[in-house]
């Protein structure tokens, strides 16, 4: 099953594999899921981490070379992606969070997150 991972359960997953709850270790560790990363993740990181967010202090250069060197697959953004945007409910405001369940509805994979709030969109999205 391919699997894209929400921003802040890549960082767990990434840096701080302790904050994953048991659920998400069971789908991060089964070697039949594939794993993706969304260049819009890479993208928040970049720009939050370049406010000096505390909970962004990762390099995002070095992150996306350790999660590409450890089997994850990157997922461009596409234009079919931005503009799914426009079908969603208004649940939740974050335009990554939301891009994020647009590629997921698109591309026709799961999207897991930590967020309760994402995890209200219908469609593939898993909250773990």
């Amino acid at each position: 099953m391919k699997l894209l991972l929400d921003t802040h359960l890549l960082l767990w997953a990434a840096g701080q594999p302790e904050r994953l709850s048991p659920a998400a270790h069971l789908l991060l560790d089964d070697p039949n899921n594939e794993l993706l990363f969304s260049a819009a993740s890479l993208w928040e990181i970049t720009i939050k981490h370049g406010l000096g967010r505390s909970d962004f202090q990762v390099d995002p250069r070095l992150l996306r070379r350790g999660l590409l060197d450890n089997g994850y697959a990157e997922l461009p953004i596409t234009s079919e992606h931005t503009v799914a945007v426009d079908t969603l409910a208004s649940l939740h405001k974050d335009p990554f969070d939301r891009i994020l369940v647009a590629q997921a509805i698109v591309e026709g994979i799961s999207l897991i997150t930590s967020d309760p709030l994402v995890a209200q969109y219908p469609g593939p999205v898993r909250y773990v």
